[in-house]
Order: C-alpha cells, then structure tokens, then sequence
C-alpha cells in the first residue's frame, strides 16, 4: 500500500493534504517543494546543455535529482538496480517523515531544500537514509536524534539494549587531487573547438600530454586561462613541445591499430596506458582524433585526504558517553579509482591510522562507501556487502555481540 505524509507535515510545504494517495517520489518532492524541485530540475538542465564535457560533470554530480525527476512517470519498462535501489532509500525518506515531531520534519525539509540550491546535493541526505536502513536490516533501532534533536551525531543505534552513535559524513576524492574534473571538463570544452578546426588543416590522430605540476583546480580561471592559451600557441606554431615549472606540454602522434576506433576504444587503450589517475579527453571528427591525457605533478592524496577528515570528525561530532560509528560516504569517485583505493589497502591504512590516534577512543568502527554501492553494483567495482567496515579493536565494545552487525571489520 502506498503511504501518504500525514496532514501535519504536509502543512510544512504550504499546500493541502493530497486527496489521491501519492508514490513516494511524489509525496517526496511536495514535501520539498514542488516549486523547488521545478527549478531546481530547470537549472541542472539549463546549465548542462550550454557545454559538453562540463554538462557531463554536472549531470552526474546531480545524478539522484535527475534520476528521481525519470522515475516519476509510469512505465511499461521495470526500473534498472540504481532506481530499485534510489527508490527504496525515498521510501525510507517518506516513512521517516511519517515519525518525525514537527521540529524534526522542519529539520529535514530545510535541509532537502538546501541540498536543491546552488552548488547542494541530495548525496548527503541519500547517504543518512541508506545507512539508517542498513543498519534496521541488521536488526537495530533507529532514533533519529540529529533530526529531533539538534545532536551532533545523526542518529542513535540499538541493538539488544546496546546503543551506539552514528555520525554520517560526505567527502569528496577531488580534495585529494591537484586536477579537479570540473576544471578538467573546462579545459577541454574550450579546446575541442579549436581542436577540430586544426584538424581540418592536418588530417591525423594526435596525442597531447601533460604533466601540470601546478594542477588544475576549481576557481583557478587564471591558470585555465593560461593553459588553453599554451595549447592554443602550439597548435598555431606547430610546435610539439612546450615546458615550464608550470606545466609539461608534448604532441606527438597517436599509434592506433584499426582504420576507425572508436571513442570509447581510444578511452579504455588510453585509461590502460595512462592509469586510473589520468584525465582523459578524445575528439574526433572526419579528419582525424585529438586524444589529451593529463597528469599532476604528484600522485592523489584521496586517502590522505580521508585520515585528516577522521581526525577533524571525531572530535566535532562524538559526544563520548557512547561507542560511535564514523559512516563515510566518498563522493566523486569512480569505478576504477575505487577499486584501485580499496585494493592498494590505502583505505583500510588511512582509518587503522586513525584508529591509533587518541581522537579515535570514542570510535569503535569506520565505514565507507560509494555511488558503486549505493546504485547497486555488483562485481570487482563494488563492495559485496554495500559498505567496508573497519572496526577499532582497541574499543572497550570493539567485541560487544550486539554491535558486531554494524562494526565487524569487512576486509
């Protein structure tokens, strides 16, 4: 049976109850707004038509507003994974709100309605609900105390009469990168353009590489600026290389086997030569191919980034009269960074060492996961049990039975 919101928390929205009973998506955006969401669904449209690579990047950083805007249609095709999965975290939403005091529902629509803003996202909100559910699968209660309450933690766990804190967290993998995908996505929509009219005067397949010492980061228009103007010098002069201490710049011709691969065939042979780090850009047209490949001057500090992230956490949102749990969702990560993250054992490294760290006597467990998880992937590029779990053995409650559902280390 479908379930409605009650007229309580309907109030909230500034509209009346609805006579027909809703699908949760439905009742979801009238409890958010449904002004909002229209334009919040006309923005993301708005702004990711105007480019390409950028218009990607945005797209998939929206991903679960424009999803959810797909799945509210009937139709005669079933929902893929990712939707079946979506949909039963807004059904999660919707059942919660059911539950909730007044102070608690206005909580969480002021905080939907910022995620629908500017530079917002639901991943946080989705994160909070997906990882409430997976523990009541577990057999534990949930009391949502950062909604009620105004805690620091999000929500208080119980499980045979034990109780323990968890604190949900959202960290984006760009902070541990000189290269940002969006600064990257800019770059090269500036460039394809002139890249295809340079084709057109020398038919071929060409290759540039770089090396930015310096990167290339969000809000850096200056250095961009810099760069595109570099490449465009290049290509007007026919020079093949350029260097400074900002930035290492190579064209050189690109060997392909075959009379006419494919972008997506250029992409796999190039992500195989240039590793998961490498940002990658192919344009072709009927003169030729122009692939990029970049490089910072140093390595990602994806899981450096994430140990500092403990370090700050722990103290900021563990009250300390219970055992706690750190969820973490890692944002901005794709498949084979993931799984490269979780295989190098670099992961499981940056939360042990957090785990020797007086700030961590609170924490009896880290976990984290990704989009891989959350949209239902199975297979190496996800983990089996929908989250990694590592649990701190020097915890007083490290081999409490109760919480071994929720803290038993995975790996």
């Amino acid at each position: 049976m479908t379930r409605t919101l009650s007229p309580e928390n309907l109030k909230q929205t500034g509209r009346e109850f609805p006579v027909t009973a809703l699908s949760p998506i439905e009742q979801f955006i009238v409890f958010v707004g449904q002004d909002l969401w229209a334009a919040r669904l006309a923005d993301i449209a708005a702004r990711s038509a105007a480019t390409n690579r950028l218009g990607g990047v945005l797209k998939q950083r929206h991903a679960l507003e424009l999803a959810l805007e797909r799945m509210r249609p009937k139709r005669p095709t079933p929902p893929s994974v990712a939707e079946q999965k979506l949909h039963a975290i807004v059904e999660e939403i919707v059942a919660t709100i059911q539950t909730l005091t007044a102070a608690g529902a206005a909580r969480l629509r002021e905080r939907l309605q910022a995620a629908l803003r500017g530079e917002g996202s639901l991943v946080d909100i989705f994160h909070l609900f997906r990882t409430a559910a997976l523990n009541q699968a577990r057999g534990f209660g949930v009391s949502f105390t950062g909604l009620e309450q105004g805690t620091l933690h999000d929500f208080v766990l119980v499980r045979d009469g034990v109780e323990m804190e968890c604190v949900c967290e959202t960290i984006s993998a760009e902070a541990g990168r000189d290269i940002h995908r969006r600064a990257w996505a800019q770059f090269c929509d500036r460039i394809e353009g002139q890249m295809k009219r340079w084709l057109g005067a020398r038919p071929g397949r060409y290759l540039l590489k770089m090396t930015l010492a310096r990167g290339l980061r969000d809000g850096r228009d200056d250095l961009l600026e810099t760069l595109q103007r570099r490449v465009l010098a290049m290509l007007e002069t026919g020079t093949r290389l350029d260097q400074d201490e900002i930035a290492v710049l190579r064209v050189e011709p690109l060997a392909m086997s075959g009379s006419s691969p494919t972008v997506d065939g250029l992409m796999t042979r190039l992500r195989r030569e240039f590793g998961p780090e490498a940002h990658l850009s192919v344009s072709a047209c009927a003169d030729g191919v122009w692939a990029m490949a970049a490089r910072a001057g140093r390595r990602n500090e994806v899981a450096g980034v994430i140990r500092a992230h403990l370090d700050r956490l722990a103290p900021d949102r563990v009250s300390g009269t219970r055992p706690a749990v750190l969820s973490l969702f890692l944002e901005d990560i794709d498949r084979g960074e993931w799984r490269v993250l979780r295989e190098s054992l670099e992961l499981e490294g940056a939360a042990r060492h957090f785990m020797t760290c007086g700030g961590a006597s609170a924490v009896v467990a880290v976990t984290c996961y990704s989009r891989m998880e959350m949209f239902g992937l199975t297979g190496p590029d996800a983990v089996a049990e929908g989250e990694l779990r590592f649990r701190n053995p020097a915890h007083p409650a490290a081999k409490d039975p109760a919480l071994a559902p929720a803290i038993l280390s995975s790996v």
